[in-house]
């Protein structure tokens, strides 16, 4: 079934089913989380969760099987991440809206999915009514932007990546550094990551280059005063 909708089409296709329950696939690698999730946006009268998925490679073959208006993503998953999750639902499913719900702060993440395309960034601290509001923005088209991401946006915009050294990295060096700082090794990387132990060297002297953090202290130290693990 082809969906080559321009804009306009897909808008106007949303207003006829504005009746419609807004199907949602959950998309984390804890089940009680997703157990938990799944309770809170199905007692929503609007909502409805027709897919549960554990890793990215799973989501992308749900989205294959049957159409969804909204997903929610974790970004931190086994295999392919949230953010390498992200940016393939972007390109190949144009109508499925993304909100990105996370344990890490919104510091760290936000304007890198926001830039990929999300919808929102919504912590998982968050009160479960931002999250319903996120997804009912989200369906509609619109963005679900709150005050402190705006904040943030906005010092990016002005400043670009000139504040910290972590924001010079890319979406894949950021995830290398992050896992550096908790202590994986190369190897353990690679395999987190399914990616050759060559591959994470050189995103590791990328880090080195950009950051100047050459040591595993160095990265680990640096990532915690900046809140990153």
């Amino acid at each position: 079934m082809s969906f080559g909708f321009r804009s306009g089409a897909i808008l106007a296709w949303k207003k006829v089913e504005v009746n419609a329950l807004i199907k949602v696939l959950i998309a984390d690698d804890h089940a009680i989380v997703r157990g938990g999730l799944k309770q809170l946006l199905n007692a929503d009268s609007q909502i409805e969760v027709v897919f549960e998925a554990n890793n990215g490679n799973e989501v992308l073959h749900l989205l294959e099987q049957a159409p969804v208006d909204v997903v929610v993503l974790d970004i931190t998953m086994p295999g392919r991440n949230g953010l390498e999750t992200l940016k393939e639902i972007k390109r190949r499913f144009l109508r499925t809206a993304v909100i990105v719900l996370s344990m890490h702060p919104k510091d760290q993440y936000a304007v890198r999915v926001i830039k990929a395309g999300a919808s929102g960034y919504i912590t998982k601290e968050s009160a479960p009514e931002e999250l319903v509001g996120a997804i009912m923005k989200a369906n509609h088209g619109e963005k679900y932007i709150t005050p402190d991401v705006a904040e943030l946006l906005a010092e990016y915009v002005e400043h670009g990546t000139s504040q910290e050294p972590h924001l010079m990295l890319s979406d894949r060096e950021f995830e290398v550094l992050r896992l550096i700082a908790t202590g994986r090794g190369i190897t353990q990387i690679a395999d987190d990551l399914n990616l050759s132990v060559k591959t994470i060297s050189t995103y590791k002297s990328r880090i080195v280059e950009k950051t100047g953090l050459s040591s595993v202290s160095d990265i680990t130290r640096y990532a915690l005063e900046h809140n990153i693990l």
